[in-house]
């Protein structure tokens, strides 16, 4: 977030910008901010009330103007009370709070949405941009959708990848949703009470790195969640990733 200047460690070969350096005079966006560990809230809490910061190697302070938006689907409450988030830095963050429902709370935005993944998922695959048809539509916004726009977005894609034709329709989206479903019923997961939480995450983070040869934007979307937060949960864990 704060950068780093020549020297500052090993492989610091030359200066970093930081991502507050570069957004002064804008904004920034911190997504999952209930995801930063103590110590770097406490960085963060610093930028907030004296719009100052620290490079990593240097002891000058040096002045932002920014504006934080902040995002998190953690309950911050509950993390303020039971210690893992710090209530002086909940108050900063949260001067205007936005709730965004569930998916499956606003199924007038599924049309636009399904759109919008289909335009970037032909452009992004370099296939020929499918028409959903009306049953197609139907059968998306009556789904649950339990992991919200990710899973929306990566239902699009999948079909869109294997699709033969130029139109798609439920009985598409159908067979691929049982085929995830039947796939994620993993035979191999852990007996109750043999694995902790911790180690069944670092498990399935190093299995998702392989299985994208290191790459950690690609396993970071097989994952549903952002590229930063996968980095955090792979310095949690201590696994080795190569930056990509």
């Amino acid at each position: 977030m704060f950068g780093h200047v020549r020297g500052a460690f090993t492989d610091a070969q030359k200066d970093r910008h930081g991502r507050f350096e570069i957004a002064d005079g804008g904004t920034i966006v911190l997504d999952e901010i209930g995801e930063l560990d103590l110590a770097a809230q406490v960085k963060l809490l610093r930028v907030l009330q004296d719009r100052s910061y620290e490079v990593l190697g240097s002891s000058t302070p040096r002045r932002v103007d920014v504006r934080v938006v902040s995002s998190t689907n953690r309950d911050l409450p509950d993390m303020v009370a039971k210690g893992s988030f710090r209530e002086d830095l909940f108050y900063r963050l949260n001067l205007i709070a936005l709730r965004v429902p569930a998916l499956r709370d606003r199924p007038g935005d599924i049309p636009l949405l399904a759109e919008h993944f289909l335009e970037g998922a032909a452009r992004r695959f370099a296939r020929t941009r499918p028409v959903l048809s009306p049953r197609a539509l139907t059968w998306l916004t009556s789904r649950p959708w339990s992991g919200n726009v990710r899973e929306l977005k990566q239902s699009i894609e999948r079909a869109v990848l294997v699709m033969d034709g130029d139109r798609l329709d439920a009985e598409h989206f159908a067979a691929l949703a049982d085929l995830a479903s039947a796939g994620s019923r993993d035979p191999e997961l852990p007996s109750p009470g043999t694995m902790t939480l911790d180690a069944l995450e670092k498990a399935m983070i190093e299995r998702c790195l392989d299985h994208a040869a290191g790459n950690v934007t690609r396993a970071a979307e097989s994952l549903g969640i952002s590229r930063a937060a996968l980095y955090r949960r792979i310095q949690k864990h201590g696994i080795e990733a190569k930056p990509t």
